[in-house]
């Protein structure tokens, strides 16, 4: 990836656009001019990692400075101050948006360059990567006549992506849509948009103020960003008006806590939020040179936990030619709240805790971030390092454990600690782990009264039993040639028991009965040990639990 240029004979513009263009042709995001003592090093980010691109000599160094501030609009004769600029940039008929940023630095400016593309904007809302489920209730949001719906997540975790793509499903002639934003990342047909300019007071406050008066149907705010802009937004979302926005949060319990310590009256952030979308991005897997491995115990203890499943298999990153090491972009992984009436209760409720709230809000409807990131392991998508670096992984494990115990008691560890049923894994290719069948009982009656010393019963040999209750078989036993027996045997064959009940019969099962007497030249059957009942296996309380919550703060 590393570049060498021409510097002493390659004019510094063309040395720009061609920085420029590779990168956008490599599918990075951000282009960073890092100012050193001697030279500019210059690296890019593609699919979240940043990447060292080439070295730029201290003799050009100057003059790509500039040359940079020329074409996106800055003052070039101020290197003081931080400034801001943009650049329209047209890359195979497909128009782009790059917006420049300055800083001064002991060394020098530092320059980073954003590449927006808004391609996926314009894909629709289904092509983000939510599952099924979140996107039902992310639609049910946007059918709302009036509320706020929030997306959170740091700083390039798409939020803007899923705003406009929410923006481009309401966008109808029927709907009047007013933006506010700082500035506007994309231009859309069919919107009002305000680019809030604060040196001339033309800021979020007095914009929604005017707006209000615009008779808008739907409103979208760039970014909440003070008390204010929260206040006003949630004001204008109970007065008939549907609100979208974003807001900087890690998930759905902080972004609700943070509404409230910017000052918004309780009972007005009750009625006025209708839904919160939490995500971060990943990178996506190469799906040309993914390998796949047995999963290590620890990960299986996440997948026990968190989604009650065995995973013996998972996929990691290969390396292949079409790809930066074994990724290639990315996706989203988000958790969707949708506000029931019960948390909106509890949100107006000055006295409920943050240990209440928390289990309102993750309850077993609810798909948390680490959730929805460990079904995008199982189908192949994404690998447990992108997790990693995410989440806290440890933490909200033990978050589990701790309200597991204080759930069930005495028996949360043991509960926590129960393994879960074996599911079929889409990816894993391997046969999954079989659990032993359970046999509740067994009876073999004997008409005839018979010297209990000269009874033999032998041990059938098992491959599965069919959970499904069937009247008593009787059987004469000196007709008996062949009892139960069935087409495999497993590792640890079940005998039938004394004085318990036969499983139902199926079509599976074969019991072959012979009705002429038994040969008396025919040597008896060596005798077995007296055996003991079968001992049910004991059923997965993580089941239950986890299905009734699957998550905490």
């Amino acid at each position: 990836m590393f570049r060498e240029f021409d510097y002493d004979n390659k004019p510094v513009v063309e040395i720009v656009n061609e920085i420029i263009e590779d990168s956008i042709k490599k599918g990075a995001s951000d282009i960073h001019f890092d100012p050193e003592e001697k030279g500019i090093n210059v690296r890019i980010r593609i699919d979240g990692e940043l990447h060292d691109y080439c070295k730029i000599p201290e003799s050009v160094k100057k003059n790509l400075t500039t040359r940079v501030k020329i074409i996106s609009g800055m003052n070039i004769t101020e290197s003081r101050l931080p400034q801001d600029g943009a650049i329209k940039h047209l890359d195979d008929g497909k128009q782009l948006d790059l917006r420049v940023s300055s800083l001064p630095t002991i060394h020098g400016e530092k320059i980073v360059i954003r590449i927006l593309d808004y391609s996926m904007s314009l894909a629709g809302l289904e092509t983000l990567g939510f599952t099924d489920e979140n996107y039902e209730k992310v639609k049910t949001a946007l059918t709302a006549p009036n509320g706020i719906i929030l997306v959170t997540g740091a700083t390039g975790s798409g939020k803007s992506t899923t705003v406009y793509s929410m923006l481009q499903l309401l966008n109808t002639p029927q709907t009047n849509i007013i933006t506010v934003e700082d500035p506007v990342e994309m231009k859309m047909k069919g919107l009002n948009q305000v680019q809030v300019m604060s040196e001339i007071g033309l800021d979020f406050n007095t914009t929604l103020r005017s707006i209000l008066r615009q008779d808008p149907n739907v409103i979208m705010i760039g970014e909440i960003r003070d008390d204010e802009t929260a206040r006003i937004a949630v004001r204008a979302s109970i007065t008939g008006h549907l609100v979208l926005s974003t807001i900087h949060t890690n998930n759905s319990l902080n972004t609700i806590e943070r509404l409230l310590d910017m000052d918004v009256e309780r009972y007005l952030l009750s009625s006025a939020l209708t839904g919160i979308i939490s995500q971060k991005l990943a990178r996506r897997l190469c799906p040309k040179c993914r390998v796949l491995r047995p999963t290590t115990d620890y990960e299986k203890e996440i997948f026990r936990l968190v989604l009650n499943k065995n995973v013996e298999q998972v996929y990691d990153a290969g390396k292949c030619d079409d790809c930066t090491e074994g990724y290639h972009g990315r996706i989203a992984l988000q958790e969707v709240l949708y506000i029931n009436d019960q948390l909106r209760s509890s949100i107006s409720n000055p006295n409920t805790t943050k240990d209440e709230l928390n289990k309102l809000v993750y309850t077993r409807d609810v798909t948390t971030l680490l959730g929805d990131g460990l079904e995008k392991i199982i189908d192949g998508i994404t690998t447990f390092s992108e997790i990693f670096k995410l989440i806290e992984v440890d933490l909200e494990l033990k978050s589990l454990k701790k309200k597991a115990a204080e759930e069930f008691g005495e028996v949360g560890n043991e509960i926590v600690n129960t393994p879960p049923p074996v599911v079929n894994n889409p990816v894993n290719v391997a046969p999954p782990i079989q659990q032993e069948p359970k046999v509740d009982d067994a009876e073999l009656i004997i008409d005839e009264p018979v010297n209990q010393a000269n009874v033999d019963i032998t041990t059938p040999s098992v491959d599965k039993v069919v959970p499904i209750e069937a009247p008593t078989l009787e059987i004469n036993s000196n007709q008996v040639n062949n009892v139960g027996t069935i087409n495999q045997a497993p590792a640890n064959p079940y005998t039938f028991v004394p004085s318990q009940n036969i499983p139902d019969a199926s079509d599976d099962q074969i019991i072959d009965i012979i009705d002429e007497p038994v040969n008396p030249a025919v040597p008896p059957v060596p005798p077995v040990p007296p055996v003991s009942p079968v001992s049910p296996i004991p059923q997965d309380p993580m089941h239950a639990y986890f299905n009734q919550t699957n998550n905490v703060n």
